[in-house]
Formats: structure tokens, sequence, C-alpha cells
């Protein structure tokens, strides 16, 4: 793994931090550190911008068919490499290796999705009321990009802002999380093998606010794009103000699933478990509340706690791992804190809620199945961001319904029923960005990716997400 680079990149070279400042980066399953990684501060943001500045018009100028190769190329060399980056990816996040093998996947296909889909960003052309006029509107791009992504997908996070950023025509500054940097850094040395030009693509890691303080404080830095909790994105949005820099914020969620009683309860509680369980629960649209009809909760209850129990805990590295440790210890703590904060208050446990005493090492929270949650418990009302599955009963949809939209949050949410009337009621009836009706992962790079309420502004991929990346321009043509 000699040839893969984990310094920040800027202006097409690899670069240590300006300061000499380092990262120690611990793997979460056996909390060793693995690496040291550059970590900067303002004066390599200012340098990442001030690479980004000088490419862009360049690499504005081109035609979505010129910029579409760097893409592809990219694409292809994640594809050949795919094994050695999940596994740097599943070392430093702690996911089992099989969905670090499916989060590169997705990288690569979200490269050749915007590749294409950026020659179809088409303008159009407006009937005018006079005759010696012409009106068009036509898409140009935004200008340079700085992102700001979260840990839980080190690779998913950066790829659905960078893949249609670049598409665009925008150049980007990338600072992702620095407990997982060196997914990032792999990503952009995909673009650097690809042959992009010096100064397209820049990632830096370092220190969050200063680095969100120069990108929000530069005028030539047009959007931010940021992935993370709502409190930060709230941040940003009041430093925003200040500059009219625009934003796209994919923050928190707190998914509802509702489950009706003519599912195969067998079938559900296993799929269910298995979806939360992903990525040990750290997933902004993992299904967090489950709303499961009073007539099949008990058994859907026995049978979801028979199969949590039974899942194994490992690093990620070790295939027979069903579920990884949690990022970091404050992680840890803090769900050990919700859940036994909800156990005081009146919630029952099935399965779980400890720290596994066969793994004294690593940041490991048990897959945990709570009953008796109501609304005031911390279980229902916090984004829990961990392997803990909350099951609430419900008499009847308009309940359901009540329940469900009962949060700040409207990232994704679930329903599963064989009734067609059912689910057109449920989803029309959810007030949240994503809905999967029978479907545990409502993601894919061709749909729109976003919430609405206190979970985000915009969306991500999808020619939606294509278009957060373009200005729109009116132009009249006169005297004709």
């Amino acid at each position: 793994m000699s040839s893969y680079k984990f310094q920040q990149l800027i202006d097409g070279a690899w670069r240590d931090a300006v300061g000499g400042a380092a990262w120690e980066l611990v793997n979460p399953a056996t909390e060793e550190i693995i690496a040291e990684i550059p970590f900067g501060d303002a004066r390599d943001a200012e340098a990442a911008l001030d690479a980004a500045a000088r490419a862009f018009p360049a690499w504005a100028q081109l035609t979505p068919y010129d910029r579409a190769p760097y893409l592809f190329r990219a694409a292809a060399w994640i594809r050949e490499h795919h094994e050695d980056l999940a596994r740097i990816s599943s070392e430093e996040c702690g996911k089992p290796l099989r969905e670090a093998r499916g989060e590169w996947t997705t990288a690569a296909n979200s490269f050749e999705w915007f590749a294409e889909e950026a020659k179809r960003a088409h303008g159009r052309v407006v009937p005018s009321r006079r005759a010696d006029r012409r009106l068009l509107v036509v898409h140009q791009p935004v200008g340079v990009v700085g992102t700001i992504t979260a840990w839980n997908f080190p690779v998913y996070n950066p790829v659905r802002a960078w893949s249609a950023a670049l598409a665009a025509g925008c150049t980007v500054v990338g600072r992702p999380s620095e407990y997982t940097p060196r997914s990032a850094m792999l990503l952009g040395q995909a673009l650097v093998e690809a042959g992009i030009p010096a100064g397209v693509i820049n990632v830096i890691n370092g220190d969050p606010s200063s680095m969100g303080e120069a990108m929000l404080r530069d005028p030539r830095c047009r959007k931010i794009a940021f992935t993370g909790s709502t409190r930060v994105g709230k941040l940003l949005m009041d430093g925003a103000s200040q500059t009219v820099t625009r934003l796209s914020l994919e923050l928190g969620g707190n998914a509802p699933v509702l489950i009706f009683p003519d599912v195969d309860v067998e079938a559900t509680a296993r799929a269910a478990v298995g979806s939360k369980m992903r990525n040990n629960g750290q997933v902004c649209i993992a299904p967090q509340r489950f709303f499961v009809h009073s007539r099949i909760a008990e058994a859907f209850i026995e049978r979801t706690g028979d199969l949590a129990a039974k899942l194994r805990l490992g690093a990620g590295l070790d295939e027979s791992s069903d579920v990884g440790p949690l990022i970091n210890a404050v992680q840890r703590d803090r769900l050990s804190r919700i859940v036994d904060a909800s156990v005081e208050a009146g919630a029952q446990l099935v399965a779980g809620g400890a720290r596994p005493v066969e793994l004294p090492r690593g940041y490991f929270y048990q897959p945990t199945i709570l009953t008796g949650v109501t609304p005031e418990m911390p279980a229902y009302r916090e984004e829990l961001f961990g392997p803990v599955m909350p099951i609430i009963p419900f008499d009847d949809i308009d309940h359901a319904l009540a329940l469900a939209n009962a949060t700040e949050y409207g990232l994704a949410a679930y329903v599963h029923t064989r009734s067609l009337n059912t689910a057109i009621r449920a989803y029309e009836g959810l007030e949240f960005g994503m809905i999967g009706v029978n479907e545990w992962l409502p993601t894919t790079p061709e749909m729109p990716f976003g919430g609405v309420k206190a979970s985000g502004l915009g969306r991500e991929y999808g020619s939606e997400g294509l278009h957060e990346y373009m200005e729109t321009k009116a132009v009249y043509i006169g005297g004709i």
C-alpha cells in the first residue's frame, strides 16, 4: 500500500501541513494508532482555495464531454484498486469490510453517472412576446466549492458532492473528518491518477473551525456543501449569511419505520435488524424509530431481539464480523447515556444495552433492542447514530403518521406493507425528503438525496444534485 498518498492535496501536489502539525489516526476497533496524518489550519485552507480559484476558469470552460473522461478514469482507478481502498477505509472507520467495499463501488458509480449527467444539463429557449428578441436560459458552474464531510461514510459523503461539482465545472476544496481523512485522500488520488488538472481537486485535513471559517470568509468560495450535525449546519448558516455563500446541508435524521400488519414478520425483522445495524447504526438515513402495528408488535420484538443478540461484534477487517465499533469513545459514551437514561425513564431492554465485556478494547456497543419507549425519552427524540432499535406499537395509519412526523428532522422514512393504498397514504403523509417503500436503502446516484425541516437544505445526487452546483443565467438578445 506504499503507493497510496496520505497527505494534503493542494494544487496538484501532496503536502504536509503548513505548520507541520500531525493528527494521530486511531483504529476504532483496537484503539491503536495506525497513522500520522498532516493536520493543517486556515493557512492550508487558504492555499487550497488559491489553487482552486486559479484552476476554475480553465476547468469551467471545458465542455461536459471534455470533463467526463477524467471522472471515468477516476472510476476505473477505484475499481482497479478496490480491495486495497476498502481495507484502508475499514481500518480507519471500523465498518465491516463488505460495507467498505460497497462504499468504494458507489464512489466509482457516482463519478460515472455524473460524467454522463452533466451532458444533459440542458438550458432552454423561451418563446418571446416580441419578434425582435430572443430569450435563453443557460446553466454555468457556480465556481469554487468547499466541502466539509463527516466520518460515518468517509468515501460516500465526499463523493456525493465532488462528483456533481466536478462534472458541473466547479473546482473543489474538500475537508474530510479528521477521524477518517485517508479515504478522502484516496478519492483525491483517484482523480490525480486520472490526470485531472492541478488545483481542480484539493483535499485538506485539519482544524474544522479554522478551515470552515476560511471557506466562509473567502468570497471566491461560492458554495459550501456540508454533511454533519444539525447543530454545526446552523452555525454554517449563520456564517454564510454574512457572505451570502450558497449552501447544501445534509444534516441529522430521526428516521421512522412504519411496519403494517400485512408484512411477513420473519423477513421484515431480519431486514430491519440488518438495515439498522449497517455501519453500526452510524448512518444519517438509518431507520431509527420502529413503529410496528400492535397486532404484530410482540412477534416482531421477540424476533428482532433474538437476531440482535446473535450478531457478532468485531473489527471491520475481520470478515466474520457483523457489526463494527463506533467511531470513538465520545460516540460510544453518548449512546450509552441515551440508552441508560431511557431505561431509567421506563424503557425495557430486550437485547444488548451495554459495552461487550468480551471486547475490552475498541469502541464497541452491543446491538440493542428497546421497548416501552415514549416521546419524551432521549432514545425517541435524539438521533441515536448507533446500534439501538426502539420499537413502538401503533394502532392505525393516522396514529403512525402522527408519531412519525413528531420530530424536527425530515431526512428519510420507511414504510413496509403489501397494500398499495397503505403505501401511498403513508409516503404522501410522511414529512421526509426520502421514503423507502419496502426498501431499506433509499439512495442511488440517479435519485435526489436530501431532507426537509432541520435535516438540511438542497439535494445531492440526481439531476437536482448537479444543478446545486450550477447558476442559472437568463440571456436576452434584442435588436434582431
